[in-house]
């Protein structure tokens, strides 16, 4: 007998998602929909702006995604303006964006979605000195590993259990069967989990060097940076590497070695392809490595279908449009971001019945459209980058994937998983740390021979009379991508199709279901009560909604009417909620 579903909220992520699923009498997941329940009107904001502060407002879609919106907007700007980059800037900036990468792939793995691979209560049965033996299985140099590391978080745990709470770790599916590591495992997992939240801010501290802050960063502007000072001065650089390495210790000692204990316990699943989705991947590419308009990039763009990893199509953001038949927009069609538009139509749930208001699955059912690309529907994020990469013959991505599947002895198609877009982060991290070091000894070398250009002038007058452009950028999530049109020096249009939109999108006109609702197809729950499966893939995605959509009351009550009219470009916003 057949079962419907749902969960929501999905903890563990940025804003708000709905999954909801039917599944069969063995507790295997038949269909499944994703619902994202905050509606993000930043675009409206933006118009009537002047398109120099678009970055700084661009960027309050998000603080976890801390950023991301920020310099892609101002490469939107850039693009409209053909303003081209110094060297001092493209070395910052990559440096800046590297930054976040470092602390978001550690944080999402740990703090985020190792939760789904580890039982906590089970660390408390462990054995501290066979821990120790454990952790030196994975590596040489574990990361503040010992008999008496182990003992003394063991001993943290116990005492939450003896306070009659696990605290942060309460309200966890805790004995689910479907968790598979030992009782050691899991404790050398929770003692980097500690560890990771004072690795975090190390990660944070390198971004805010150059970046000024974080979250945040504010050094960043239309034509350069503005880190000055920072980059002239020899020991804030230095400062910059001291941080970098103590983040890739922590990577080479904890993040792979666990990622590698993960991988070992849950192979099974990963050799079956469980949570590989839709199989297609899209990446636009990003960390350009020369100061040439063609520049190549660490990551290189591009498509991959169905898995074939013999054939990458070009990327043309031309060919980006996105879908609002089961989006709660008003009308039914499939657009370019250049001439969409964004006027919010709520249409509610269905009735109750037996106390729950499900989707209307057959009618609009999410605050996020549908994106295609080519008429494709695919998935964004790490893994995208590393398959688009590994087919197009990159050395470098090829030399990191190929060593992770010598050392696990699988074969290339278990990136085609859950478990392969979660080891995909991790061998991303690793690539993005060899690729800042480099990036780092240039820019030193650069401003200790005298150059310390960091800005390109550009006639704002003239270049923003009436003209549109587009500004692509890699996210930690994935691809994420911001379209400007500007008329008389003021945005007149804005649109932004971020990675998780992609990701966790309704189906779109023809039916076709985004990359989580495909994703979960398949995917058995061995207790219906306790969907710890759905959490382990939709994790493996590092879901960020309020990138995705940001203002609607659950049962479909009205929160805020709110209207923003530009006059003399200061806005005037006037409300009740």
């Amino acid at each position: 007998m057949s079962q419907h579903i749902v969960v929501d909220p999905i903890s563990r992520i940025e804003g708000q998602l709905r999954i909801e699923a039917v599944l069969d009498g063995s507790g295997t997941i038949t269909e499944a929909w994703s619902a994202g329940t905050m509606f993000r009107g930043i675009e409206l904001i933006l118009q009537g702006r002047d398109p120099r502060d678009a970055g700084l407002l661009a960027m309050r879609i998000c603080g976890v995604c801390t950023g991301v919106h920020y310099w892609t907007s101002i490469r939107a700007v850039e693009n409209a303006f053909g303003v081209a980059l110094t060297k001092n800037a493209r070395l910052v900036r990559n440096l800046i964006q590297a930054s976040l990468f470092m602390h978001d792939h550690p944080v999402h793995f740990y703090q985020l979605h190792a939760l789904d691979f580890v039982d906590i209560v089970s660390a408390l049965k462990a054995n501290p000195k066979k821990a120790e033996a454990v952790a030196l299985t994975y590596t040489d140099n574990p990361y503040n590993a010992g008999e008496g590391q182990y003992r003394a978080v063991q001993q943290k745990l116990t005492n939450f259990v003896n306070a009659g709470s696990l605290g942060i770790f309460g309200n966890g599916y805790w004995g689910n069967p479907s968790y598979l590591l030992t009782p050691e495992e899991n404790l050398v997992a929770v003692s980097h989990y500690l560890d990771a939240l004072g690795v975090q801010r190390m990660a944070a501290k390198m971004m805010a060097v150059l970046g000024g802050k974080n979250p945040h960063p504010q050094s960043i502007v239309v034509g350069g940076v503005t880190c000055v000072e920072d980059i002239q001065n020899p020991a804030r650089l230095a400062l910059f590497g001291q941080y970098l390495t103590e983040v890739t210790q922590f990577v080479q000692g904890a993040y792979l070695p666990d990622l590698l204990m993960a991988g070992k316990a849950y192979a099974k699943e990963g050799l079956a392809g469980i949570g590989a989705g839709l199989r297609s991947y899209l990446c636009y590419g990003d960390f350009p490595l020369t100061d040439t308009p063609d520049s190549a990039t660490l990551f290189p763009g591009g498509m991959v279908l169905n898995g074939d990893l013999s054939k990458v199509y070009p990327f043309d953001q031309a060919g980006v449009r996105e879908d609002i038949t089961h989006s709660w927009y008003q009308g039914d069609w499939s657009r370019h971001p250049y001439v969409e538009e964004t006027v919010p139509d709520y249409t509610g749930l269905q009735p109750l019945r037996g106390g729950i208001a499900y989707l209307k699955t057959d009618e609009k059912y999410s605050w996020l459209k549908a994106p295609t690309y080519d008429d494709h529907r695919i998935e964004m994020g790490p893994l995208a980058r590393l398959i688009v990469g590994y087919a197009s013959g990159n050395g470098t991505i090829r030399q990191h994937v190929d060593a992770l599947l010598k050392t696990t002895g699988f074969p290339a198609t278990v990136l085609f998983s859950t478990l392969g877009r979660t080891a995909a982060r991790c061998v991303e991290t690793m690539i993005i740390a060899d690729a800042m070091v480099g990036w780092l000894d240039e820019l030193q070398h650069n401003t200790a021979a005298g150059d310390l250009k960091t800005w390109t002038p550009f006639d704002f007058d003239s270049a923003s009379e009436d003209t549109e452009g587009y500004g692509l950028s890699e996210a930690p999530r994935g691809s994420l991508a911001h379209w400007v049109r500007i008329k008389g020096g003021r945005i007149d249009n804005y649109q932004v199709v971020v990675p998780t939109t992609w990701n966790a999108s309704p189906r779109d006109g023809r039916g076709r279901p985004g990359a989580y609702e495909a994703a979960l197809v398949g995917v058995k729950l061995a207790k219906t009560d306790e969907p710890l499966e759905i959490l382990r893939t939709i994790h493996s995605f590092d879901p960020c909604l309020a990138c995705a959509v940001h203002l609607v009351d659950a049962r479909g009550h009205e929160i805020g009417t709110y209207e923003v009219v530009p006059s003399g470009g200061i806005p005037q916003v006037e409300g009740r909620s």
